[in-house]
């Protein structure tokens, strides 16, 4: 059985404003970032990333409170927050100029680099993303918001609840949902410091910014699932593509790695923006 809560071996660390960031880079060509989404883990994007880096240069970080990087010392989970530190997380690994692409929560980081820094991005990949307030807020993340659970579930997360979760997430005929899944899970979740990262998250206040989202100018493109609820990313980013995937659930990345890398591949080698190394 894999020890999830332990390096695996291409796994790389970095300080990062005083938090030791644990990431994954493999391959060759334009730089492309992959965010996972809450309650996740790089390991999110393994088989697309491994189809995406025979032409990009793929970089994977743990977000803070999340996976080997675990928390922020000053338990700031705001949006805003996880954009500068994926910033300054490029810079200090030398990267000037990169795509990146996020799945739910990691495409609300995605979106929100595109407002602060243009002139870094050279395209944006929104997957099933999250950002406006409106969308609904799973179930799991509601529980963490009970006055009554919150302490425990700071000291316990279960097993089945996990599994449970991940099976809500997928769509109804994925059959990705596993034992080694569920152990990769869960075992993240129950390292030090990560429940209590993640209750913190849930019940962070985030800043709405959605009204500036008509200001992004990077080249887009929008994977969502038809299942899963849209927003309005296509109608509001200028010249946003979009494509649907019939039968997704919201871990699009790992149910449909091939369709999910290759619209990635097919959008990014389309951009003549995209620099070389």
């Amino acid at each position: 059985m894999s020890t999830w809560s332990e390096p695996q071996p291409d796994s790389r660390f970095v300080v990062v404003g005083g938090l030791r960031i644990h990431y994954k880079r493999a391959g060759g060509g334009p730089a492309l970032v992959l965010l996972h989404g809450s309650a996740s883990s790089l390991q999110h994007f393994d088989r697309a990333a491994d189809l995406l880096s025979e032409s990009f240069d793929v970089i994977r970080p743990d977000l803070p409170g999340f996976g080997l990087t675990g928390p922020r010392v000053d338990r700031d989970y705001r949006i805003p927050a996880y954009a500068a530190t994926v910033a300054d997380f490029l810079e200090t690994l030398g990267v000037p100029r990169y795509a990146v692409a996020g799945n739910s929560l990691g495409g609300n980081i995605a979106w929100n680099l595109a407002l602060n820094h243009p002139e870094r991005l050279t395209g944006l990949v929104l997957v099933n993303a999250t950002g406006y307030p409106e969308k609904e807020i799973p179930a799991g993340m509601r529980l963490t918001r009970n006055p009554l659970l919150r302490p425990l579930l700071r000291r316990v997360m279960p097993r089945g609840a996990i599994e449970r979760n991940l099976r809500s997430n997928v769509g109804s005929h994925s059959t990705i949902v596993d034992d080694a899944m569920v152990d990769r899970a869960h075992q993240l979740m129950n390292r030090p410091g990560n429940r209590s990262a993640f209750v913190d998250f849930c019940n962070t206040d985030q800043p709405d910014r959605s009204a500036q989202i008509p200001h992004i100018t990077t080249p887009t493109l929008v994977l969502r699932s038809a299942d899963i609820d849209g927003q309005h990313f296509t109608r509001d980013i200028p010249g946003a593509a979009e494509l649907v995937h019939p039968r997704g659930g919201h871990l699009l990345p790992e149910e449909e790695p091939q369709w999910v890398s290759d619209a990635i591949a097919k959008f990014l080698r389309s951009s003549t923006d995209t620099p070389t190394h």
